[in-house]
């Protein structure tokens, strides 16, 4: 299926709301028809996207409005829309509706309008997304471990996989159209970035997947893939965790480590920067005493490498 823009129908009452090029801020969502009410599979960063997105849904849910909202984790990208979604439950991990008052809409705001360097450094990943007059709508009902709900006669499994990518990541599994949803925990075609971890988490999510009962996959970012694209970014963390493990114990500090890694056939994904998280992530889980940078020094880093390495 072609990686555009805009709503793609997956069979089986199954819908994809895909936004290329799937990088900072450019997520993709989902939608499961029921019998009559349908689930939609979190909003996007902006009001206008979301709403733009929405629009395009009406003749799917036209018998069947959206009952049912489920955030995949607590990044803006993925919820700061859920005021659009009137008079629908939303769900989320317990662990993901916390953290979603971390970073409200108005704090991004801030960064994008900021003077100076900071502001340029945030319109840089940011510039293209709207943050004013987002109400930040939380979730409605929350869980841990797991969740199954059912929507117009269709049963959808909601597993908890974090902490992974956020602190509290959840994958939507329709069992009855062999497809899974997955939020954050893939990045197809871009690099993954671990802001909680462990890595070790996000790769016994991609095991979990890969012994699931599916063909269809739609990814947080990026377009649609099947397991080999779960294969890919397993292969990713694991490759990250092993060389920051190794220069971790060989006394390196964490962003030395990060500028020393050579991607190899991982170069060509978008977002490459995104290993001086990665790597501050694995030094964070061997010594619970380390200390990562603030995330504006985080961003910086990730601009750094983009740029000059």
């Amino acid at each position: 299926m072609a990686y555009s823009k805009g709503l793609h129908e997956l069979g089986d009452g199954c819908y994809a709301y895909l936004q290329p090029d799937g990088g900072w801020g450019w997520s993709n969502a989902g939608l499961i028809v029921g019998d009559g009410v349908s689930l939609l599979v979190d909003t996007l960063f902006d009001l206008r996207l979301t709403g733009d997105m929405l629009d395009s849904m009406s003749f799917a849910i036209a018998g069947a409005p959206i009952s049912t909202l489920v955030n995949t984790h607590a990044n803006g990208d993925h919820c700061y829309g859920n005021q659009l979604v009137r008079g629908a439950e939303i769900i989320a991990s317990e662990a993901a509706a916390h953290e979603m008052t971390d970073v409200p809409p108005s704090m991004l705001a801030a960064l994008n309008s900021a003077p100076g360097e900071l502001g340029e450094l945030f319109r840089g990943f940011f510039g293209a997304f709207d943050f004013d007059g987002i109400e930040h709508t939380l979730p409605t009902r929350t869980f841990e471990g797991r969740l199954d709900i059912e929507i117009g006669g269709r049963v959808i499994e909601l597993i908890e996989v974090g902490p992974a990518h956020t602190a509290g990541d959840v994958i939507a599994y329709v069992p009855d159209s062999k497809t899974v949803y997955t939020g954050d925990i893939l990045f197809i075609g871009g690099t993954p970035i671990v802001w909680a971890g462990p890595l070790t988490n996000w790769i016994n999510a991609c095991d979990l997947m890969l012994g699931m009962d599916i063909e269809t996959v739609v990814p947080g970012h990026g377009p649609l893939t099947n397991k080999s694209g779960i294969v890919q970014v397993r292969d990713y963390l694991t490759f990250v965790q092993d060389e920051a493990t190794a220069r971790f114990h060989a006394g390196m500090d964490a962003w030395d480590a990060a500028r020393d890694i050579a991607l190899n056939r991982f170069d060509g994904w978008g977002e490459s920067g995104r290993i001086s998280v990665n790597v501050d992530t694995v030094y964070r889980s061997l010594d619970p005493t380390h200390q990562s940078p603030n995330v504006i020094e985080q961003f910086k880093q990730m601009a750094l490498l983009e740029t000059h390495y």
